[in-house]
């Protein structure tokens, strides 16, 4: 790709508004050396140095967009407690709207705490709730998007799931048929539960234990043509588009189906000194999807969000894109 092209592909993401539907999170970290032992037990005792937060889940995801220069439509519900005021803060700090963002007295705002000793995580600890919405709760979401989707521009719609219980298969199942019903396309980030249900969504992105876990089909992982396996009996049950299987160290394998007929692309990873994962999957479907409704083709999709994974795994913690940097990597790209 000519760096002009590439260079009118991200301008072109400053004019996306992509809605951004799924759990959202409170990510807090503890971060040390470790050099001793505990004489209570046998574990490393953490002297702490530094304490941050971030925003995570669906959160972090709309973080991505609007790194990217787009405009991110957060949506989700959260408890109504002490750490929601810390998650409302972050969205304030970081410039984004707080609009979608609903509270309730029936579950707790999903936070992780994450302890980090000489620059690896050494413990994670999550308080949350994973029950699905209460009937009051899924009509207070159900008609926030509704009001957004009927009342305001969008470009995608990324459906982020942690089976936390924000996406439960009857509001999935509303959000795609409406999104097809106006024509947006949907990009999802599944886990277990739930699975099945993102029928005639657009693109798929699970990684290599979910797809397996997902469709509880055996099929071999040590090559391509083994997980391709299990990407055509996947891409069969949900008729999406385009299945775009991230797989580690192995990079990512991308998979478009139009008319019946499938094409697919395998995308090497890149050599990284990796600090940290968490997070990674929320940038590579946010690049992914903005590249989708910018019209890019399977191979670039797959390619420039494979890039933006690896480039953010590089950090500690969940961070947002670097975009200039994004920029430049790509242009390198052969």
């Amino acid at each position: 790709m000519p760096k002009d092209t590439i260079k009118a592909l991200f301008n072109s993401f400053n004019e996306k508004r992509i809605l951004i539907i799924g759990d959202v999170m409170l990510d807090l970290y503890l971060n040390g050396k470790v050099e001793r032992i505990s004489p209570e037990a046998p574990v490393p005792i953490v002297a702490v140095s530094n304490r941050f937060r971030r925003l995570g889940g669906a959160a972090n995801v709309a973080q991505n967009i609007k790194a990217l220069g787009a405009e991110p439509v957060l949506c989700s519900i959260i408890g109504d407690d002490s750490k929601s005021h810390d998650f409302f803060e972050l969205l304030k700090e970081h410039h984004m709207p707080a609009n979608g963002i609903i509270t309730s007295k029936e579950r707790r705002t999903t936070t992780k705490y994450r302890i980090i000793g000489n620059n690896s995580q050494m413990l994670r600890v999550d308080d949350e709730d994973t029950f699905n919405l209460t009937e009051k709760e899924y009509n207070a979401i159900s008609e926030k998007i509704d009001s957004i989707l009927y009342r305001e521009r969008i470009d995608g719609i990324i459906l982020q799931d942690y089976n936390k219980g924000v996406l439960t298969e009857q509001l999935i199942r509303k959000v795609i048929a409406v999104a097809n019903e106006k024509g947006i396309p949907v990009g999802v980030d599944p886990k277990k539960n739930n699975f099945l249900a993102y029928e005639n969504c657009t693109l798929f992105k699970p990684n290599l234990k979910e797809l397996k876990e997902g469709i509880n089909i055996d099929f071999p992982t040590d090559d391509i043509r083994g997980i391709l396996k299990g990407v055509n009996a996947l891409q069969d049950k949900l008729q999406c588009r385009l299945v775009m299987n991230t797989l580690s160290e192995r990079g990512v394998l991308i998979q478009e189906m139009v008319n019946g007929k499938k094409s697919h692309h395998h995308i090497p990873a890149h050599l990284r000194k990796i600090a940290d994962v968490s997070g990674a999957g929320d940038t590579v479907l946010g690049v992914a999807m903005l590249c989708l409704v910018s019209g890019q083709d399977a191979y670039h999709i797959a390619a420039i969000s494979n890039l933006a994974g690896g480039l953010v795994c590089e950090e500690i913690g969940a961070v947002p894109i670097n975009k200039e940097r994004l920029l430049k990597e790509t242009e390198k790209l052969k």
